[in-house]
């Protein structure tokens, strides 16, 4: 195996290790710099499954650690602009709580019902899209004067209307599935 099939999954994880820096920039109010180490994640983001796809490099361990390293990165962003007072508190819980509502659904479903093939819904990419493009749209807000106030509260209703939305659309595909299951075993 050529030292080429491990870079996607290097990428995948230098944008893990980014969350840290990322997070301290916006506490340290250091906008032009936390802006510069996001692109950095999205460019990682962009790459990885480009090559991972390009060198024949798939692998289940990239494939589980790409969507963890972007809501690490995701929700360290949330917490610390909630921290540092860009947005309300109630907007990064909500991302956190989709989070939380889902990863628990996961786990009673997996322990009560059986084994769960998770993948990412399309609601639940568009949500993750609106997440990072509204974390784009609140740095580059704190480093140019020339982004509308307007922009970033369509940003947050965005936000919170898509994590409401895909948490719930897990929530019902979930309860469907463990109903049709249950209901097979009678």
């Amino acid at each position: 195996m050529s030292m080429l099939q491990y870079l996607p999954n290097s990428l995948t994880l230098s944008r893990l290790l980014l969350a840290g820096p990322l997070g301290l920039l916006i506490l340290r109010e250091q906008y032009q710099w936390a802006l510069a180490v996001g692109l950095l994640a999205g460019l990682t983001d962009a790459l990885d499954g480009l090559l991972a796809r390009r060198l024949d490099a798939r692998s289940r361990f990239g494939a589980a650690l790409d969507p963890v390293a972007d809501k690490v990165l995701v929700t360290v962003a949330f917490l610390s602009f909630a921290q540092g007072g860009l947005i309300p508190w109630y907007l990064a819980l909500a991302v956190i709580l989709r989070d939380l509502v889902i990863v628990s659904g996961a786990a009673c479903y997996h322990w009560l019902v059986g084994p769960l093939e998770f993948a990412a819904t399309t609601l639940s990419k568009v949500n993750m899209f609106v997440q990072i493009c509204f974390c784009a749209l609140l740095l580059l807000a704190q480093v140019v004067a020339w982004v509308p106030p307007l922009a970033l509260t369509l940003g947050s209703a965005a936000v919170l209307f898509f994590a409401g939305a895909s948490g719930c659309d897990y929530v019902m595909k979930w309860s469907a599935r463990a109903i049709a299951r249950r209901g097979n075993k009678d």
